[in-house]
């Protein structure tokens, strides 16, 4: 017999999932603006420098960004992904809460910039990072915490390229390693 508390306890889960699923996709769509505003901006730049302008816009982008990695939050360097496969697998899904914060203003000033990233990197460690402060602040188990970091890194995916299924599958396929992490979807 399937206890009570243990289906309001799946529900409260599913719940969280939707909530975490939605902030990060909100998120994302926020990021997308994001670059497009710092596009903006450092196109400014060119235009009055001239050619050399060109140049400078993406050093000086470059030189913001170190700034932000290194002094604030170290682990928001590098592509994203494998960032996230490590706190997955390594430890139980945990991640500062500022990483998201930090990795997507780090992330919108490379892009816009001219800096050679995409977004899918920065997304999906945004929207993990988002699930893992939620599940860190209400004290959620290891195994509850790493489905919501799934479901935040999932629904960022899907945001940023418009492709829902293909970011559940992202995120079971390539984080969770494969059918595991089905029983999450």
């Amino acid at each position: 017999m399937v206890e009570v508390n243990d289906i309001r306890k799946q529900i409260f889960l599913y719940s969280l999932g939707a909530l975490v699923g939605a902030i990060s996709g909100l998120v994302a769509v926020s990021f997308r603006f994001l670059i497009n505003g710092i596009s903006l901006l450092f196109v400014i730049i060119p235009q009055v420098l001239g050619i050399g302008g060109w140049i400078i816009v993406p050093a000086i982008g470059g030189l913001f960004v170190a700034v932000i990695i290194v002094r604030y939050a170290p682990e928001a360097k590098g592509h994203g992904v494998p960032e996230v496969m490590e706190a997955y697998t390594i430890h139980g899904g945990k991640m500062r809460l500022r990483v998201p914060f930090l990795k997507s203003l780090a992330s919108a000033i490379t892009i816009g910039s001219g800096g050679s990233c995409g977004r899918e990197g920065p997304i999906a460690q945004i929207g993990a990072g988002i699930g893992s402060g939620i599940g860190d602040k209400l004290k959620l188990s290891k195994n509850e915490t790493k489905t919501l970091v799934l479901c935040g890194l999932s629904s960022g995916i899907a945001a940023t390229f418009n492709a829902p299924l293909g970011g559940a599958l992202f995120g079971i396929e390539v984080i969770a390693g494969g059918i595991i992490g089905f029983s999450i979807l």
